[in-house]
């Protein structure tokens, strides 16, 4: 007898994107004052920079730079008053670079794999010559959030982002610091998961009940006061490191809606990096041997004395992921490199994320970055 048997189904593929062209924008601005400009790195990779045009051609410049897995969305809430309408309100031009960490791009899930580095060489550098450019060398400020801060600091250590007008720097700048639970979670998970999964996802509406990534999400839910999965990876884990990465309550009720369109995927591939720079307690390159990468330096704390902009250093004082940080760096630098321009500003009852995702940070947060841009523009 012979029997007649159904070919086993394959599972559905994952839809991810391969585009490098960015996704639009969400904001409230008029259309006709939002370029968006299709940079591209010297190596190749296609990144986004997005200029907000005033009509004002005295104004100087601001560079926004997110943090990974972030994206521009993050400085044009529309559904608050963000940094961007702020910067616009005191006499600022905004500029938004999305680079190759955002979520807006798709090489956190798709093509070449990058580090740190990539960005401190390419990415920063890059924008910040365009602008000069554009802007015809007006003053150029800078502020910058997370690991946009942490490649920043890269950068202005290797001597590639000369004459900055002043730096905001948001949760870590030279000196990165996490809880020992988050670092021993980062190493453990990184070695067990990593012949499995290329990266963490936060939506679980893309990745549904059965699949690989469900105890992630079970694991990130428990003890959690939310019951959106969404932010329970987020807020009660942190792509699953134990950390948080907001305070619940400062978030409005369409930002707490948007995390999954506001965070993307965190990879993987990218953690040696990072915690070769959390060891370290100082951002590291990297690429030791590949001469490519020769013009950073070895150790970016090493090589402060050639920050050569004046340094804002911000933090919430409930900061789950970076910790005191800020502080170190404050405290570091002052002892090692007393003649630079460099001052902490600590915000009460906020996190990392909400200093400027929060409902209230244009009352509580930006107030410090407006005061330090306006003495030195």
């Amino acid at each position: 007898m012979i029997f007649r048997t159904t070919p086993a189904r394959r599972p559905a593929l994952r839809r991810v994107r391969t585009t490098p062209a960015p996704r639009p924008l969400r904001h409230r601005l008029d259309p006709a004052r939002v370029e968006e400009i299709p940079l591209r790195a010297p190596d190749g990779v296609r990144l986004g920079l997005t200029r907000i045009h005033t009509g004002d051609t005295g104004r100087p410049a601001v560079l926004l730079l997110h943090g990974h897995t972030a994206s521009a969305d993050m400085f044009l809430l529309p559904e608050t008053r963000n940094l961007v309408d702020s910067l616009l309100d005191d006499g600022y031009e905004p500029w938004l670079l999305d680079w190759r960490g955002s979520c807006r791009l798709p090489y956190n899930e798709t093509g070449q794999r990058y580090t740190y580095d990539d960005v401190a060489l390419y990415d920063i550098p890059a924008a910040v010559s365009h602008i000069r450019v554009a802007t015809d060398d007006r003053p150029l400020f800078v502020v910058a959030h997370c690991i946009g801060s942490l490649a920043l600091s890269l950068s202005m250590t290797a001597g590639l982002v000369p004459g900055l007008a002043g730096v905001v720097s948001q949760g870590v700048f030279l000196t990165p610091k996490l809880a020992g639970r988050t670092s021993l979670r980062m190493s453990v998970a990184g070695e067990l998961l990593k012949t499995r999964i290329d990266h963490i996802p936060v939506d679980f509406r893309k990745v549904g009940l059965w699949s690989r990534y469900t105890p992630l999400f079970a694991l990130a839910s428990r003890g959690a006061s939310c019951p959106d999965p969404t932010c329970q990876i987020l807020h009660n884990s942190a792509w699953g490191t134990g950390a948080s990465l907001f305070v619940h309550e400062n978030l409005g009720a369409s930002t707490h809606d948007r995390l999954a369109e506001l965070l993307g995927p965190a990879p993987l591939w990218i953690l040696p990096h990072l915690r070769r720079i959390e060891l370290a307690r100082s951002v590291v390159r990297w690429h030791e041997t590949d001469r490519r990468y020769a013009a950073l330096p070895p150790n970016a704390l090493d090589a402060a004395g050639r920050v050569d902009a004046p340094v804002l250093l911000l933090s919430g004082s409930e900061n789950g992921l970076w910790l005191d940080s800020q502080r170190l760096c404050h405290d570091v630098l002052a002892h090692r490199q007393p003649h630079l321009d460099v001052r902490y500003t600590e915000i009460p009852g906020y996190g990392h994320l909400d200093t400027f995702l929060g409902r209230g940070a244009a009352l509580d947060v930006f107030g410090h970055i407006l005061e330090f841009l306006g003495e030195r523009r």
